[in-house]
């Protein structure tokens, strides 16, 4: 009787640490399977700063320097002709363009053609809303890229913080990048670094001598049909008139020799021109 009792506590004893063992190994697994989502998770995560630093720290081979001179190949011609209008080293225009707008692949470049961030401030034309220093603050819209080059370079040579920056030569990209900075355009103290380190990365200063050309729509204003004239009615308002021909009003501005927004009745504009760059 009492070695049927040992033997039935030794089994018990044997039970007992087989479960305990089996209990650890489901613990450990359970913790490994658990640190291993966590891992891949984190490793998903695709923050904006990562993506950012996608143009900041590009290397001059792979595929976003592809895309880097793709947008380069296609904006250096309206860069240089916004640098013979508003003397802006078209090197800056390019690279601020670049460094702003994610190479053109950026959510607001795509969505609203805003390749610089320009906010709405007293903007009447179309918008979005996008989150920046604070959440959905409203950006400019526009219906091609290069109004927003027009912005761009408005924006620059009107306020008063920008003007001695016009003091400059059109070739000194450094002291461009860095007075920028100085007058309070951007906040991030490697700000000028990173436009400089894209300007010579990117040979963006040779555009500052002028090339390549494309003609402007000064240039292309010659030859206009019928169709593309409108004569001022009362009450309309040069936002008005471009709102419902799907243009800008910076447009009309320009391909009517316009110094301001005022219109009278009677007034004949010219809406668009026979052709586009």
């Amino acid at each position: 009787m009492f070695k049927l009792k040992v033997i039935q506590l030794i089994l018990g004893l044997f039970l007992l640490c087989a479960l305990a063992s089996c209990g650890s190994k489901k613990k450990v697994a359970s913790k490994k399977s658990e640190n291993r989502r966590e891992v891949v998770s984190k490793n998903n995560k695709d923050t904006p700063a990562e993506v950012n630093n996608n143009v900041s720290k590009g290397t001059t081979s792979g595929s976003y320097a592809d895309v880097v001179q793709e947008y380069i190949d296609e904006f250096a011609h309206i860069a240089i002709e916004e640098m013979e209008l508003y003397k802006i080293p078209a090197s800056i225009t390019l690279a601020q363009g670049i460094l702003e707008s994610g190479a053109g692949r950026g959510s607001l470049s795509q969505r609203a053609n805003n390749h610089f961030g320009i906010k709405c401030h007293d903007w009447e034309g179309d918008k979005v809303y996008h989150d920046d220093d604070k959440s959905q603050e409203c950006f400019r819209k526009y219906n091609d890229a290069k109004f927003s080059y027009r912005d761009h370079s408005l924006f620059l040579s009107t306020r008063n913080r920008y003007a001695d920056l016009f003091d400059l030569d059109i070739d000194d990209y450094e002291g461009w990048a860095k007075g920028l900075r100085a007058a309070g355009y951007a906040t991030d103290r490697q700000y000028p670094k990173k436009l400089i380190d894209l300007i010579e990365r990117y040979n963006l200063d040779k555009y500052d001598g002028g090339k390549p050309r494309k003609r402007s729509y000064s240039q292309e204003v010659a030859q206009v049909s019928n169709s593309s004239k409108y004569v001022v009615q009362k009450g309309d308002t040069l936002y008005a008139i471009a709102k419902r021909n799907n243009t800008t009003v910076e447009l009309l501005q320009e391909i009517n020799n316009l110094s301001d927004t005022n219109i009278s009745i009677g007034q004949e504009l010219i809406l668009q021109t026979t052709s586009r760059y």
